[in-house]
């Protein structure tokens, strides 16, 4: 049986599942789904029309799924979706806005941390077990891939790719697409520094398979030559999936001007 504190303003048509714990005067808006066992802290705002998967742990004062930050936007005019899966743990003051437009959406995976006062702009994908430390900032439009960590206060341009097990130190400024793997850190350009070694670990892949991620690192960022040269050279001598998808990152942000191969799809 969900438990709904008397001073929370629940919508009449929002769909709350079994279990659910809404503090006080948090608000949910309409035709809003809130899955079973959640957890929705005190002043926890939830838009119109926004999806939240089951087991969610959501802290005092997050502001979930209203109106994006666009000139010109007004604060009821239709926006687009916001998918949220299960089990992710969002802390305290978290942003996160929905789609900028309609038939646009913002997804959010399952198993995430996304601590303090982190913000996540329109039409971002998040993938699975990521974790975002303290006011970090992702612009609209970007794709955070499956495991990724972020250090203290990163900044994310907008339509960047961030691969799949990247480690972000503090204060990055990152502005154009990082592959799989790797670690980065400082702004205007941030540099690659290494491979993320727990970041290899919490993956859960094999010695043969982290060898591989070690030797490939070794080839594109050790090895005297062109960065781009160097990637479709190793994308064709290689059949490792972990290989390829650092070779693809860094062929298809070649294609933009900038790093960012999303921008591509304006």
């Amino acid at each position: 049986m969900s438990q709904i504190h008397p001073s929370a303003v629940v919508d009449k048509d929002a769909q709350i599942g079994e279990n659910v714990i809404i503090g006080p005067n948090a608000v949910v808006g309409k035709n809003s789904v809130i899955g079973d066992d959640c957890i929705l802290d005190a002043c926890v705002v939830i838009g119109n029309g926004i999806k939240i998967g089951k087991r969610n742990q959501l802290f005092a004062n997050c502001v979930i799924g209203k109106s994006p930050q666009i000139l010109g936007k007004k604060m009821n005019d239709e926006c687009g979706e916001l998918i949220i899966g299960d089990d992710n743990v969002i802390r305290e003051n978290v942003t996160i806005h929905p789609g900028m437009h309609p038939g646009h959406k913002t997804i959010v995976g399952n198993q995430n941390l996304i601590m303090i006062g982190v913000h996540l702009g329109h039409d971002v994908t998040l993938g699975d077990k990521i974790v975002m430390s303290n006011y970090s900032q992702i612009s609209g439009h970007c794709h955070v891939n499956t495991g990724v960590w972020f250090s203290g206060m990163v900044q994310v341009h907008q339509f960047t790719t961030i691969g799949k097990w990247v480690y972000a130190s503090g204060l990055s400024g990152i502005n154009h697409d990082i592959p799989p793997f790797l670690i980065v850190s400082g702004h205007y350009p941030p540099e690659i520094r290494a491979i993320n070694k727990r970041g290899l670990l919490r993956a859960e892949l094999d010695e043969q398979a982290r060898g591989n991620i070690y030797d490939a690192y070794k080839k594109l960022y050790r090895a005297d030559g062109v960065l781009l040269e160097k990637a479709q050279k190793l994308n064709d001598e290689t059949s490792d999936p972990n290989v390829k998808d650092m070779c693809t990152s860094i062929i298809n942000s070649s294609k933009q001007r900038f790093g960012r191969y999303l921008e591509l799809f304006r």
